[in-house]
């Protein structure tokens, strides 16, 4: 975090919300939005989950709070985002990242892992924006991040369901910019390839990993920091006439592949 006497960060004052935010992408989404000065809630299906996140923003002199929340409950996450909004007097910043996925061959698709995968990477997204969007007009404004993927652009084997959602949100981002671009809240999505983490490495094969940094032009997996630092991008004010945009972070996979 900064040091005393430093510069204010270009989230200082701002409040965020991160779901999915125990590890990978949205614990390090979280931990950079909160050095740039933010409060950050960190939203996960368990409350421990989140609150471990939490504590080490908190360690390292950022502020921050650990939250439980099932995405995928409309009820409870307007509740959820309501209430830190309440506890903060203002809300401006709603990173959708949540998500629940299992890679299946189309022939294998079963109605419980779709429903799941829908209700929280799909329809999370739209609780999240119509639960936020309110609380930001009241606060002047503010910056909604989904998160998206290449997968959106590309087709993946065994991955029918995921490169639907993914496509979704993608849409779904675009026309919640227009949408909302009235009430002075800017809409946006980041769209990362194979992100280097544990739970990547513990379900893809080292042989696909490194077909994919061969693929890839710049040779590498994407990292978390890599990610987050394309989301604070969107969140801050450096991105102040930016709207409906799909910021593709992928090393220029998808562009290699096109």
């Amino acid at each position: 975090m900064r040091e005393e006497g430093t510069m204010a960060g270009r989230l200082e004052g701002r409040v965020a919300a991160v779901t999915g935010a125990s590890r990978g992408l949205g614990r390090a989404t979280a931990a950079l939005l909160a050095a740039e000065g933010a409060m950050v809630a960190l939203l996960d299906l368990k409350a421990h989950w989140a609150q471990a996140a939490a504590d080490e923003i908190i360690a390292a002199g950022g502020r921050a709070v650990g939250l439980g929340c099932d995405v995928s409950d409309r009820e409870a996450l307007t509740d959820t985002l309501g209430s830190i909004n309440d506890a903060h007097g203002r809300f401006d910043v709603l990173v959708n990242n949540a998500m629940w996925n299992v890679y299946e061959p189309l022939a294998a698709i079963r109605p419980e892992s779709l429903d799941r995968m829908i209700g929280v990477g799909f329809s999370g997204v739209i609780w999240g924006m119509q639960a936020a969007a309110p609380l930001m007009a009241a606060s002047g404004g503010g910056s909604i991040v989904n998160i998206a993927s290449v997968s959106a652009l590309l087709g993946i084997p065994n991955g029918v369901a995921y490169c639907g959602v993914k496509a979704g949100v993608a849409g779904m981002t675009r026309a919640a910019a227009a949408e909302l671009g009235a009430m002075n809240i800017r809409v946006n999505a980041v769209a990362p390839s194979t992100v280097d983490t544990e739970g990547v490495r513990r379900v893809v094969s080292e042989e696909r990993i490194a077909m994919r940094i061969g693929q890839t032009p710049l040779g590498r997996l994407g990292t978390t920091e890599d990610i987050a630092k394309a989301v604070r991008y969107l969140a801050c004010d450096d991105s102040d006439f930016v709207t409906g945009q799909m910021l593709t972070v992928d090393g220029g996979l998808a562009t290699a592949l096109s």
